[in-house]
């Protein structure tokens, strides 16, 4: 069966605005009834990563969660929101971005995501794995993924946001099976979105980050809203709708790879507001990103650290709180005399601690192959889609 993926544009935050918009998008896909029957217990899972403001463009917006509550409430849906934070309580993180307030008005109930069931090996390279019991227990998931730039996705989007099921330090472990390996990351990701397969994917597109994403980039006006029952191949579509190609996602180049359905946009039916008319110019990648270079494996091995990128601390914003130093899955992090040590030795380049440091003091090294080759492309690209156009987000009331 054909994915389908529902496109409309929406200016800003505002209530109606995005009330409206929501449901011109899930109208277009059949009606939220198509989804959810009366008395279901339906679990909506936005992006909560760090309790920082909405117009940080950090977490799925407010407003977004509040028109998808409402919606599954008209439906007859019992409702609860949850996810787990990447730092912090999992109730201070919701309070923070504003999405415990949506909770609490619309009569939704919280799930905090904090004890987990073991599920077993999954697909063909998790291990084990445990979800949350919320995830578990949930007849209907609706995934609200943020559209950000990824240092080490490459962007985060409907597939990356169900990581979220993943209740808090059981993450680390799973970057540390896949280690270094980003492909192996990435097929898990896809694996797990699979597994838990929610029944409709909305991507909080109005204002997105480019950037050092996905906790500490830019925002940035994309100006839209998406929909799809499959998370990949709405991805497919945000992927072209920031100007982004699938060699700079993962899970759009281990989906293509593997040959997943939905990976593919000219295997897609996309409907609502045309893609052409709501792209944007590409947005700027995070610094940790790669450049696709063709090399065979034992060149790319040989010059891992000039093809890599590494994190590094800025002191003078380093807080030394330790949080990167206790998410750092291989351990390879430490503070030593009141300075933060990184062993690059041992380090993966997962950039966990970019991801979660709430004062931005992680930023990113380039091995000098890896910044060569970003000269190079920047200049075969033309002027109006290097991404540099200055663009403000609109107001996010």
């Amino acid at each position: 069966m054909t994915p389908r993926v529902a496109l409309t544009a929406a200016a800003d935050y505002r209530r109606e605005t995005v009330a409206e918009a929501i449901g011109i998008l899930v109208e277009h896909l059949g009606g939220m009834g198509a989804f959810i029957r009366p008395g279901q217990r339906v679990l909506i899972k936005p992006n909560m990563l760090a309790g920082k403001p909405p117009d940080s463009a950090v977490t799925t917006h407010p407003e977004v969660v509040r028109a998808v509550i409402l919606l599954a409430q008209k439906a007859g849906g019992i409702v609860s929101v949850g996810d787990s934070p990447g730092i912090g309580a999992p109730a201070q993180v919701a309070r923070h971005c504003g999405i415990m307030d949506v909770i609490e008005e619309t009569g939704a109930v919280f799930a905090p995501f904090q004890d987990s069931v073991a599920i077993g090996a999954v697909g063909r390279t998790f291990h084990k794995l445990e979800l949350a019991r919320d995830v578990v227990a949930a007849e209907v998931i609706i995934n609200l993924p943020k559209l950000k730039t990824h240092g080490m996705m490459g962007l985060t989007c409907g597939v990356k946001n169900l990581f979220g099921a993943v209740v808090g330090m059981r993450k680390p472990a799973l970057h540390l099976q896949a280690g270094a390996d980003k492909g192996l990351f990435a097929l898990m990701l896809l694996e797990l979105a699979e597994h838990i397969r929610p029944c409709l994917t909305i991507v909080d597109a109005i204002v997105g980050m480019e950037g050092n994403g996905p906790g500490s980039g830019d925002p940035v006006a994309i100006g839209a809203l998406l929909a799809g029952t499959d998370p990949l191949a709405v991805d497919t579509v945000a992927t072209r709708l920031v100007g982004m190609t699938p060699d700079q996602v993962w899970t759009q180049r281990m989906a293509q790879r593997t040959g997943r359905p939905g990976s593919r946009l000219e295997d897609i039916e996309c409907c609502g507001s045309a893609l052409e008319k709501l792209a944007v110019p590409p947005l700027r990648p995070a610094p940790s990103a790669d450049v696709a270079w063709g090399l065979p494996c034992w060149m790319r091995s040989a010059l891992k650290h000039s093809l890599s990128s590494w994190p590094y601390a800025d002191m003078q914003r380093c807080r030394r709180c330790g949080l990167c130093v206790k998410h750092c899955p291989p351990g390879a992090m430490k503070l030593d005399h009141n300075r933060l040590r990184i062993d690059y030795r041992r380090c993966i380049g997962c950039f966990c601690c970019q991801e979660l440091c709430p004062y931005g003091a992680l930023l990113t090294r380039q091995g000098w192959l890896l910044r060569l080759g970003r000269w190079l492309v920047e200049r075969r690209r033309p002027a109006s889609a290097t991404g540099q156009t200055h663009r403000k987000p609109p107001d996010p009331r």
